[in-house]
């Protein structure tokens, strides 16, 4: 598709000043294709996930990396340039308490990371999220990341450009998860090296098994069509 092409990122950036970034893997690429305007907003499209990342390679036939938020990737880049340039962040996703757990994780590795607030990514009513987007708007932190999954966090992040905040937003996806059950390094050295770590993510979180065997050949083939189609 011509206009995620136009969007993807081939590295990571070591700048963050008002960025707006989301990250695409097999599963959220199903998302991406039936709903791209979810995906307008934003400056950068990643590819997370080194199968896509090594496909769209070959395909767009220039060398793209893969970059995640997390630990492993794009996530101490962000923290270290809020540290440098003196930012404030706000976290948002997860589980009502995971965040949290996060949130400390991240400021006992980065001591004078200034977290501006955190809150649990679940909202009763479209009206709840609103007043909650209307609020951190006049909070105003300068860097936002957001865990919902995919599509519920790039619509958030979207509602919250449209209320005039400006600053760098970012998707995580299972980010805070991960880092609240097992800390800065969710991943073994070696699953990490060896770009092993969807198998680590069906160890850990065996519900994704049914979306690694199901849904991410049919993304893959989907991306290829896709991609052929639209040259």
């Amino acid at each position: 598709m011509q206009n995620l092409k136009s969007k993807i990122g081939d590295k990571e950036p070591s700048e963050f000043h008002e960025l707006t970034a989301t990250f695409l893997n097999p599963y959220s690429y199903l998302h991406y294709r039936k709903e791209p305007e979810k995906f307008k907003e934003f400056d950068t499209i990643f590819f997370d996930g080194i199968l896509l990342a090594k496909l769209a390679s070959f395909l767009y036939r220039k060398p793209i990396s893969r970059v995640s938020f997390d630990m492993t990737s794009m996530a101490p880049s962000v923290f270290e340039f809020a540290l440098k340039h003196d930012k404030t962040l706000a976290l948002i996703g997860a589980e009502p308490g995971v965040v949290e757990i996060a949130a400390e994780v991240f400021k006992n590795e980065y001591s004078k990371l200034r977290i501006k607030t955190t809150r649990h990514g679940y909202f009763k009513n479209e009206a709840e999220a609103a007043e909650y987007i209307h609020d951190l708007n006049h909070l105003n932190p300068d860097i936002v990341v957001v865990g919902m999954g995919t599509p519920k966090q790039e619509e958030f992040i979207s509602k919250l450009l449209s209320t005039g905040w400006r600053g760098a937003a970012f998707t995580c996806g299972g980010f805070f998860h991960q880092t609240a059950s097992r800390g800065k390094s969710y991943y073994p050295p070696l699953i990490d090296k060896f770009n092993l770590r969807f198998l680590y993510r069906m160890y850990d979180e065996p519900k994704l098994i049914k979306r690694y065997f199901l849904s991410y050949p049919k993304s893959l083939i989907l991306f290829i069509t896709d991609t052929v189609k639209s040259r």
